[in-house]
């Protein structure tokens, strides 16, 4: 019996081991289906968005483990394109949203880059995997703590997450090349245009109210200059701190003033129906 149970230990052990890689190779695949869903559905809505700047964001993103920044019980559909919730309110994006943000901001080599709205850190991750830095701002400690920590188990070392109102941005640690802004606000926060280079590019989700919002695209063309496009329609969770709303505001108009930054919008809201949405 000693020996019996001593071999079966050994094929348990044997089998655990082929059974990490196969899981790997099995999210490997995984992750690389996800970027090829994300590119089609891109080219399908706006075909002159299907660039080179998404196709480098896209090969990162194939190789990020975006699961290992989703809660256990949402891991299920940690590469289906929908946004998840992180936990104290707040959610991780959808993927293609991570792609077109991320693409749209058109990181030059070197970059120096601010992320507001770290939440569980898989923004930052793809961010670091295509800059020199990144410096995280997320405005929950709890969410911070521990993006902090998962960044660091998985290498990024070129990432710094602090906790603060990503409003004022990171003054020390500008200029930056690019901001992405995670969180929906009426404006555009002027201390980040204050701490973006001439040149670079803020991506953020703006309007006067959630459901007229769009994804913006703003480039600071000189010292009180800017240019701005949209992305289309979007609907983030809000800003918190400084750059929050006023709840007492409703309605909104889209402004259809703001040029498209391509012909056709890129993204638009995924509506999850209801019988689907208790589940």
């Amino acid at each position: 019996m000693a020996r019996a149970a001593r071999l079966i230990s050994v094929a348990a052990l044997g089998a655990l081991a082929l059974a990490a890689p196969l899981a790997a190779r099995s999210h490997d695949g995984a992750r690389k289906a996800m970027v090829a869903a994300i590119r089609a559905s891109v080219h399908r809505a706006s075909p002159d968005a299907d660039n080179a700047e998404l196709a480098r964001v896209l090969a990162v993103m194939a190789e990020v483990p975006r699961e290992a920044f989703v809660p256990a019980a949402e891991r299920r559909q940690a590469l289906a394109d929908l946004s998840q919730p992180i936990g104290d309110g707040q959610t991780i994006s959808a993927p293609s949203i991570v792609a077109v943000m991320t693409a749209a901001a058109a990181l030059p080599p070197h970059a120096n880059v601010l992320d507001v709205g770290t939440g569980s850190g898989y923004q930052a991750a793809v961010l670091a995997r295509l800059a020199d830095h990144v410096a995280s701002v997320e405005i929950m400690p709890d969410l911070a703590a521990a993006a902090r920590e998962r960044l660091a188990k998985l290498g990024y070392a070129n990432v710094e997450v602090r906790s603060g109102d990503g409003f004022a941005g990171w003054p020390e640690r500008a200029p930056f090349d690019a901001i992405i802004v995670a969180a929906g606000s009426d404006k555009v926060p002027q201390p980040l245009l204050d701490q973006l280079k001439v040149g670079g590019r803020l991506v953020m989700p703006v309007g006067a109210t959630w459901a007229s919002e769009q994804l913006l695209v703003v480039t600071r063309t000189g010292p009180g200059t800017t240019t701005r496009c949209s992305l289309g329609w979007t609907m983030f969770v809000p800003l918190t701190g400084q750059g929050a709303r006023d709840e007492r505001v409703r309605g909104g108009i889209y402004d259809g003033s703001i040029p498209g930054c391509y012909a056709a919008p890129v993204v638009a809201p995924m509506f999850v129906p209801a019988k689907d949405a208790a589940r």
